[in-house]
């Protein structure tokens, strides 16, 4: 079953303003909110999908990401980090401030503010760039990736903050010309977590975290470009208390191939063939991304033509196949030259066969690159 677009569960269009957004995404938010619908296990998942949708069109990289590719930007190793790949308190410690105090001093039950349940605090992320040869994006590919991560150190103890009660914010009453104004702040004591550390061992640092090697193993997709970002859930850095832990930013770096060169799904290989091999035909070895691929060149083959290998180029994220490989013929003329040869081509210059004939089917160097982006 294919995802919905992002926009159309929104409700807003392409052009949308980031304030748009942002607006259309608290009025779902709300309508959905499992605090107005109990039990409703129909509106919880609208919850979670409007969370989804407003995670990647709020930020700029994961919007534009999703305007070209699709839903296909962030598919394989991790997802966009929304609501389908998010347990509850995650959208809420993620998004909790765009509601603003809509569900009563800026809290949700059973997640912090007046419920008496303590806010979860999510770790911070963890960003990495992984380098990719052509052929490792062409067939897919599992890293291994060594990270830093803090977490949790073994003993640490923690309690409930005295300042905050356990919720992690602390409700401020303003007296306005309007009114008493409500305002929620981020308790400065705990920082948001609702707890404080009782007892810790040493080596820790003032909220109970050490830094830890782990090993990651990332499934990074086939056909994926440079510059795109995968996520792996859960694999950034810890968070004190009861917190979740952040995700892991996996940025892809594409590393040039001596041979072959990448345009979108397709791949270009130039072919260089002398006058005899061209004059002559011959059969040729190429390289392709799998090993090398044989190919019969015509006799009498110009130099300029374009041959296409189908389904020899990058597989699609999509899953629509893939792209071709495009072999570019291009005829090799001698800087320098024998006595014997300089004779034979002088001798050359006046025999029909060897002047130019174009046939009203041979295309122009300008209509071959028309065509291979059409």
């Amino acid at each position: 079953m294919s995802k919905k677009d992002f926009y159309e569960i929104l409700g807003v269009s392409k052009g949308a303003s980031p304030e748009e957004i942002k607006k259309a995404y608290r009025k779902k938010a709300i309508e959905f909110h499992p605090d107005k619908n109990p039990g409703d296990k129909q509106a919880e998942e609208n919850f979670k999908t409007a969370a989804e949708a407003y995670e990647v069109l709020s930020d700029a990289d994961k919007k534009a990401k999703y305007d070209q590719y699709g839903h296909a930007a962030f598919d394989g190793a991790g997802s966009y980090g929304g609501g389908h790949h998010m347990n509850m308190d995650d959208i809420f410690s993620q998004f909790g401030d765009i509601f603003g105090s809509a569900f009563g001093g800026g809290g949700f039950s059973g997640f912090g503010g007046n419920s008496g349940g303590q806010r979860r605090v999510k770790g911070s992320n963890l960003r990495i760039k992984v380098k990719l040869t052509l052929e490792e994006i062409a067939n897919g590919v599992e890293k291994k990736v060594k990270v830093k991560r803090k977490i949790q150190a073994p003993g640490v103890k923690y309690k409930t903050c005295s300042t905050c009660n356990g919720q992690g914010q602390v409700l401020r009453v303003t007296n306005t010309i309007l009114g008493r104004m409500q305002s929620a702040t981020t308790c400065n004591v705990c920082g948001g977590s609702g707890q404080t550390i009782e007892s810790k061992p040493s080596n820790a640092d003032a909220y109970g975290m050490l830094l830890e090697d782990e090993t990651v193993s990332i499934k990074i997709p086939a056909g994926v470009v440079d510059g795109m970002q995968l996520k792996v859930s859960s694999k950034g850095n810890g968070a004190p208390g009861n917190g979740v832990p952040g995700d892991l930013i996996v940025a892809i770096e594409e590393l040039e191939h001596e041979f072959l060169k990448r345009e979108g799904e397709n791949l270009h290989y130039d072919l260089y063939v002398s006058f005899g091999e061209a004059a002559l035909g011959v059969s040729k070895d190429i390289e392709a991304i799998n090993g090398k691929v044989r190919i019969k060149l015509e006799e009498g083959i110009q130099s300029g033509k374009i041959l296409r290998l189908k389904g020899k180029g990058i597989p699609s994220l999509n899953n629509y196949g893939n792209g071709d490989l495009l072999v570019h013929i291009n005829v090799w003329t001698p800087k320098i030259l024998s006595k014997e040869q300089r004779q034979f081509f002088e001798k050359a210059l006046t025999d029909d066969n060897f002047i130019p004939h174009p046939e009203k089917g041979d295309k122009s160097f300008f209509e071959k690159v028309k065509d291979m982006f059409s």
